[in-house]
């Protein structure tokens, strides 16, 4: 890692769409993995968008490389993800995308129906838009899609909040 890069391991689980990252985090049981899951096999085209690829299950390295952030799974944890019943199994993974969005999985009551504006977390530096959901939600997968590419933080990063 070149000089003045910070790296840090965190609890969670990243996924990737397109090479953006979104980290999805909660504590132990709140279905982060199962939502990853849920998200790779979302299905190639499902709302004209690619496919979700898995970049890290259970810890994520987090390195700050110049104005951005990149998430990649620790060594012995690449392309190995917990799912509840089965196992440790192995996945195809991606071995590092660009972290865009952070994904908090909650309880109904704290989800906004409409967030304004949206919430954002500053993460090493770099702020970042944070949405929350439900991760046991049938539609939670799919959100996750749109939010991507939909950006609807973009109104807030381009006047300066």
């Amino acid at each position: 890692m070149p000089d003045g890069d910070i790296e840090i391991r965190v609890h969670g689980t990243a996924i990737a769409l397109g090479g953006q990252a979104l980290l999805l985090r909660g504590p132990s049981g709140s279905g982060k993995s199962d939502l990853a899951l849920r998200a790779l096999n979302l299905g190639s085209g499902a709302h004209g968008i690619e496919r979700f690829e898995l970049v890290a299950d259970d810890q994520v390295l987090i390195a700050r490389t110049g104005q951005g952030l990149v998430v990649s799974p620790p060594e012995r944890l690449a392309g190995l993800m917990e799912v509840r019943g089965l196992g440790i199994l192995p996945i195809p993974h991606r071995p590092k995308a660009r972290l865009v969005m952070l994904a908090d999985l909650v309880a109904p009551s704290a989800v906004e129906r409409l967030p304004d504006p949206w919430p954002f977390e500053t993460l090493h530096g770099v702020k970042l838009p944070v949405m929350r959901l439900v991760a046991f939600e049938a539609s939670s997968p799919a959100k996750l899609a749109l939010a991507i590419h939909g950006a609807p933080w973009t109104g807030d990063l381009q006047d300066g909040t």
